[in-house]
């Protein structure tokens, strides 16, 4: 199965390509601007450096938030057009999920996956070994993190972590920083991919994956309606 992973939800811009037993071809670039106009060319790269187009594609995925509101449309919006359009399922993967996947845990850790919001707050999101959800995402303070945080050691990664690292320096938590990249990689989001359709098969997968953008957008329309709401 050939699955063509992308991500344009944060500081960066990723797409890999998976054959459902190995990595093809991997492309990862700090960004914080211009992913509309990078997204196409660079899927056509990681493409062209796997020897395959779209037309040999089985499956997409995209990671579907918390991210920048402009990222994540950019990225479901190119996803949602080429699944519709190659009849292909599209898998959605958050942006925590993705950080936190690569990230090794030894017995009685859990890894907190977090993201910079601005504003003083965090994205948020616990995890346990295998992924597993120790705690919903969030969006939340920096004091109030504290109270969402298990008793176990912790793991931190994402951009979030040295704001969050001070807060646990100050109350006496043991923690320590993952080795992993702070951004969501398409490599990982390929990965996870590959995984959940080989779980629960393709067709699972027909029903666009909607966004997760857990805070509200600060733009609004005229008449205080925020961008896509209906008048």
């Amino acid at each position: 199965m050939i699955v063509l992973a992308f991500d344009t939800a944060q500081g960066a811009l990723s797409a890999a390509v998976h054959d459902g037993e190995g990595e093809l071809a991997t492309i990862f670039e700090e960004r914080t601007r211009g992913h509309a106009e990078a997204l196409m060319p660079m899927l056509e790269t990681v493409l062209a450096e796997a020897a395959l187009g779209f037309a040999d594609l089985d499956a997409l995925a995209v990671t579907v938030g918390p991210g920048t509101f402009t990222g994540l449309r950019v990225g479901l919006a190119a996803a949602r057009g080429l699944a519709l359009a190659r009849d292909l399922p599209l898998v959605g993967v958050t942006t925590l999920e993705a950080v936190a996947a690569p990230v090794s845990l030894v017995a009685g850790e859990a890894v907190v996956a977090a993201f910079d919001a601005r504003r003083d707050e965090i994205y948020l999101q616990v995890f346990g070994d295998g992924l597993s959800p120790l705690s919903p995402p969030l969006l939340t303070g920096l004091d109030a993190a504290m109270t969402q945080l298990p008793a176990a050691p912790l793991v931190l990664v994402g951009t979030g972590s040295a704001l969050l690292a001070a807060k646990l320096e100050m109350a006496g938590r043991t923690y320590r920083l993952a080795d992993a990249r702070p951004q969501p990689d398409a490599s990982v989001i390929a990965r996870l991919a590959v995984s959940r359709l080989a779980g629960e098969g393709p067709e699972a997968f027909r029903v666009p994956p909607p966004p997760l953008y857990i805070r509200a957008p600060d733009a609004k329309l005229p008449g205080g309606r925020d961008p896509g709401e209906a008048a």
